[in-house]
């Protein structure tokens, strides 16, 4: 071989090599893009006990008409709105029930999550929140926090 044909062999394996490496990056997956979660969605999946007591019972009640529309359904948390309860963070050991209580009384400024501040909660009476920690603490050893 002559010394044209040896460089334009060089020339088209080097074309070769460069379109092969532009080409293959420009196939690579397209990135895939992540939605963060909808404003509202819970936060926790949350495993329910078989059964409530009887003052889990009232306390889901009291829960539901009171607490679920920014603590969610189970107390799972709501995105954007308010934090879950069946969380370690809410364990007996960390918030026990007087923080439940005051929190229901005084309401809460925010310390844990940036959701800002719990208002008080007017009407509800010690015996309402103690029924609803009891429905809390029970949903909360059903997830492993006890």
């Amino acid at each position: 071989m002559n010394k044209l044909t040896l460089a334009g062999a060089a020339i088209i394996v080097v074309a070769l090599g460069a379109y092969a490496v532009t080409r293959s990056s420009e196939q690579t997956a397209p990135v895939q893009e992540t939605t963060a979660p909808a404003e509202g969605a819970a936060m926790v999946a949350v495993t329910l006990p078989d059964t409530l007591s009887p003052e889990g019972t009232m306390g889901k009640r009291a829960f539901d008409a009171v607490c679920a529309d920014c603590h969610g359904d189970n107390a799972a948390g709501k995105m954007g709105i308010a934090p879950p309860l069946i969380h370690k963070i809410y364990e007996p050991s960390h918030h026990g029930d007087m923080a439940f209580q005051m929190a229901a009384a005084n309401g809460v400024r925010a310390h844990h999550w940036k959701f800002g501040d719990m208002p008080p909660q007017p009407g509800m009476t010690r015996a309402d929140v103690t029924s609803i920690i009891a429905y809390i603490r029970e949903v909360q050893r059903a997830n492993g926090i006890n």
